[in-house]
């Protein structure tokens, strides 16, 4: 690109340039900025990606170039994707998808990234309906580079939508695409994606519980990355690494290699696969024995993902906080609980289904415990009320969160429910009697004993 453009950051010159080369210019800056600056962590990179891109679709069609134009919104799409921002992403791939109706490596390229959307974004079927309703033109195609990633893609698919009862045998399938993929990398001579394939079939082989196996293609794919010194992809491998060492009980290596990934993904701007890494790292955290530290990371991980617009790996993330930790309030179980149902309403994984379900009897059990068993399965059938008893259900329940606010401080308490401790005092002594234990013991003086005369 020399002498139009010198490095990452800085605006190509295209004056005096015509409107159709300014625009090319303009163009391969922005995929040469997004790619270098991914590689090397330098998150303000994608956003400039986005400046020259969309620059460029204005050149385009300034001259009714409308291809150009399409082809420029895919790649502007990929920018909206690496950032986390799905929808936008698919709107993106869509209406580029609605004027590249000739068959080729530009509208491949558009599927694809529509394929990678939508899985995602956890819509699984429907990435599994592009990829296999456009079988036929990636089978045509001849670069080896866009056949790799389309088995690849098609891999990272099925193994999202493995039945528990159909394991080994959909799983094997999963493996043989990634061993396609890897294939027509190695004919296209592509060492990224040949990692990033090595990597995945590390992930399947985990999947079937053959760790040494899966640990010896991590180690391979972590070579290749850090010989081509793609620092992103060596942390997406890494990621791999942590949930394959958590597998294997291994946490405080999950934990390092979880917590160095994130923080590469942090500056290279990659916000869907931070919010990944974070959630693996709570896990590791979690089962290492530091819930504190687990709970913020995982609340992290939601935050960043919903920021970013990913609202079903903020749903993934909330889920798996409440799998991990024992020791949540009930407002924050059922708060996070509540997010996640709404986060994952369009989920079309049977293992996620699967957690949901098992997220929300605990929440029930918890819930249950909290009211001390007083509320009963009869509670979902009409009765006659009991003002009395249910007025001292909710004073105790004030009292208790109250206490449990004010580390079982009865003067402190006391100031939270706007009362005096006496008559705080009063009120658990002699109808909440089981809230003694929530108190802090009571301190009580030593009579002076007087001396004789």
């Amino acid at each position: 690109m020399l002498p139009l453009w010198k490095r990452v950051g800085e605006r190509p010159d295209v004056a005096g340039l015509y409107r159709s080369v300014a625009a090319e210019v303009l163009l391969c800056v922005g995929v040469l900025t997004r790619w270098i600056g991914g590689k090397n962590e330098i998150a303000e990179a994608n956003e400039a990606a986005r400046d020259f891109i969309t620059e460029a679709i204005t050149y385009f069609e300034s001259i009714g170039d409308l291809k150009k134009v399409a082809e420029a919104r895919t790649e502007l799409a990929y920018c909206y994707w690496k950032a986390g921002s799905l929808d936008e992403a698919r709107i993106m791939f869509t209406e580029a998808l609605e004027r590249l109706t000739t068959e080729g490596n530009t509208r491949a390229n558009a599927l694809f990234g529509l394929s990678v959307v939508e899985w995602s974004a956890s819509r699984y079927r429907e990435a599994l309906n592009i990829l296999t309703d456009n079988a036929p033109l990636f089978k045509k195609i001849p670069n080896r580079t866009l056949k790799g990633v389309y088995h690849m893609q098609l891999a990272m698919v099925l193994r999202k939508l493995v039945m528990s009862e159909e394991k080994n045998t959909q799983l094997r399938k999963v493996f043989n695409e990634y061993l396609e993929a890897d294939r027509q990398f190695k004919l296209a001579h592509n060492t990224p994606l040949r990692a990033h394939a090595k990597n995945n079939i590390g992930n399947a082989l985990s999947d079937l519980s053959r760790f040494n196996e899966a640990q010896s293609y991590l180690d391979h794919a972590r070579r290749l990355t850090v010989s081509i010194r793609d620092k992103v992809k060596t942390a997406q491998v890494d990621e791999s690494r942590a949930q394959l060492f958590i597998k294997q009980r291994k946490f405080a290596e999950a934990e390092s290699a979880a917590r160095q990934a994130a923080r590469t993904f942090e500056k290279s701007g990659h916000q869907l696969f931070l919010a990944e890494a974070m959630t693996t790292q709570g896990i590791a955290l979690a089962r290492n024995g530091k819930v504190k530290q687990a709970q913020f990371t995982f609340q992290k991980a939601i935050e960043i993902a919903h920021q970013a617009g990913a609202l079903n790996q903020a749903g993934i993330a909330a889920l798996t906080m409440i799998e991990e930790l024992d020791d949540l309030s009930p407002e924050l179980l059922s708060g996070a609980y509540e997010q996640a149902g709404q986060w994952l309403a369009e989920c079309q994984s049977q293992d996620l289904l699967l957690r949901f379900k098992a997220a929300g009897k605990k929440l029930a059990l918890k819930l249950r415990d909290e009211t001390r068993g007083e509320v009963e399965t009869d509670i979902l059938f009409d009765k006659p009320q009991n003002l009395k008893r249910d007025l001292l259900l909710v004073e105790r329940e004030m009292i208790r969160k109250a206490l449990t606010k004010a580390n079982g401080s009865l003067t402190r308490a006391a100031k939270l429910l706007g009362m005096s401790y006496q008559a705080l005092a009063y009120l658990i002594e002699t109808h909440h009697q089981e809230l003694l234990k929530e108190r802090t013991p009571i301190r009580r003086r030593a009579r002076k004993i007087q001396s004789e005369k």
